[in-house]
């Protein structure tokens, strides 16, 4: 896919693919082909915003993405059968992915599809004559959210990246592209509406909340200590944020965008507007009465972790262990094909089915808290409550005075299987020792960033390529 050939095929497939069929905010037409009469309808700029969403929907999530996110990692193996690669899910296990791995290219596509969209979306809205002006920031607010979150994506990933609007195929300085992911967020922030403000029809749309968030994560990989301290104690002290008392029952239907949620990705569950497609069936047990492929299993690493920390509640939430009973009932075979299975994928009602039901969580209310705690060890202010806030609600004894290593441990084990893990090691430093303890060899000055697509070279021959590869 050349970037240069990005915007017209954007704007067309945002054209042709996001026609709503419903009220539903996220309800969005998946046909592969639209009449051509479609075509020629006044979109709502509501329904351009809409397919920007969509996008967090699609089977790239519930495959390529576990690749480079967990299954790269010392959380998980690649898991399945021996048998069964996942196409290159072995190689990014071993750490041994390369320049044509298709998970790599399937996120770096995905990613600049959506940023194509949201670019789109709002140079839409803000030409189409809406008069309702608070509307119309709403909605340029939402798409400046989900272009922000999806060039993260990218520059955590491939550090400098083409930015869309200054060149396509040119790589912009990894720090103009946290300057623009910034700017996009402040933007939301003053745009969007507080969690609260939403009717319950539009629950899970990007609010004031979830862009503070973010842009405190943001901040925090653009080592922007005081910004990122400033902005995640906002969200530390909104009232309309909490911990759920109960960790377990974070991943479960009833806490769906609960009081713990900052943004998660909507599901459905009915075909043909699925929910993130096949991400509880790629990661469910394997085999004897299993209900799924059985990829992203838990590390033996990872339980050694929790167990050195005597981190129960958090271990028995996050792993599904064969022979187990889960908290619905369902009895989980012995003979499963593999010893352990990533239980915040689980769906209760769904199980293995395609077009799963379950929100996937992309941004909690913990994280906030701990990136509260990690930079505020960098300009010398309290780290201690904020992680002991994490701490306290799985039963585990205070730390009086915390290190980075502390705090880097929590976020390990608070947030196993929520897409961070590897990102976290390559920016503390921690990567190459991690890797090493799991039997893994991390090349410095090579593995900290993903190789450019090959693909994506051939087109695009004057792009470079990222050290190493």
């Amino acid at each position: 896919m050349k970037l240069k050939e990005i915007k017209f095929g954007i704007l067309l497939s945002s054209l042709l693919m996001i026609v709503s069929c419903s009220d539903d905010y996220l309800d969005v037409d998946s046909r592969a082909e639209i009449d051509a009469a479609d075509i020629g309808e006044a979109i709502p700029p509501e329904q351009m915003v809409n397919g920007i969403y969509g996008m967090l929907t699609d089977w790239d999530y519930a495959f390529s993405y576990l690749g480079i996110t967990e299954i790269i990692s010392d959380n998980a193996d690649k898991g399945s059968s021996a048998s069964d690669t996942g196409t290159d899910k072995h190689q990014l296990d071993a750490l041994e992915h390369t320049t044509t791995g298709p998970s790599i290219r399937s996120m770096w596509e995905h990613w600049y599809k959506s940023i194509g969209r949201a670019s789109i979306a709002i140079n839409y809205t803000e030409n189409f004559g809406l008069t309702d002006q608070s509307y119309r920031d709403r909605l340029i607010g939402e798409a400046k959210f989900l272009r922000a979150l999806n060039y993260f994506w990218l520059v955590r990933s491939f550090g400098d990246v083409p930015l869309q609007h200054v060149d396509y195929v040119v790589r912009q300085p990894k720090n103009d592209v946290y300057e623009f992911i910034e700017q996009d967020l402040l933007d939301a922030i003053d745009m969007l509406p507080e969690k609260s403000e939403y009717s319950a029809s539009d629950l899970g749309r990007a609010t004031k909340g979830a862009a503070r968030g973010l842009l405190a994560k943001v901040y925090m990989y653009h080592e922007k200590w005081q910004e990122a301290y400033n902005m995640a104690t906002i969200v530390a002290t909104d009232p309309q944020y909490n911990l759920h008392p109960n960790y377990e029952e974070i991943w479960r239907a009833s806490q769906e965008n609960g009081v713990e949620s900052l943004f998660e990705v909507q599901a459905r569950g009915e075909s043909i507007a699925h929910g993130v497609q096949q991400y509880s069936q790629t990661q469910g047990a394997r085999g004897t009465g299993g209900w799924g492929w059985g990829f992203n299993t838990p590390s033996q690493n990872l339980l050694n972790a929790f167990n050195a920390e005597g981190d129960v509640i958090r271990r028995d939430a996050t792993i599904i262990f064969a022979g187990e009973t889960l908290w619905d009932g369902r009895q989980v075979s012995a003979a499963a094909e593999n010893p352990m299975y990533n239980e915040k994928a689980y769906s209760s009602a769904n199980a293995g089915a395609g077009d799963g039901d379950k929100n996937v969580r992309i941004l909690r209310y913990a994280d906030v808290l701990l990136i509260q705690a990690e930079a505020a060890l960098h300009i010398g202010e309290d780290a201690a409550t904020p992680l002991n806030r994490v701490r306290n609600r799985v039963n585990l004894t205070p730390i009086n005075s915390p290190t980075f290593n502390d705090v880097w441990k929590e976020r390990r084990l608070e947030l196993a299987f929520e897409h961070d893990r590897w990102f976290d090691l390559v920016r503390t430093g921690q990567a190459q020792s991690a890797m090493a303890a799991d039997g893994k060899t991390f090349v410095v000055g090579k593995h900290e960033l993903f190789p450019i697509p090959d693909l994506q070279l051939v087109q695009t021959p004057e792009m470079t390529q990222n050290p190493g590869w």
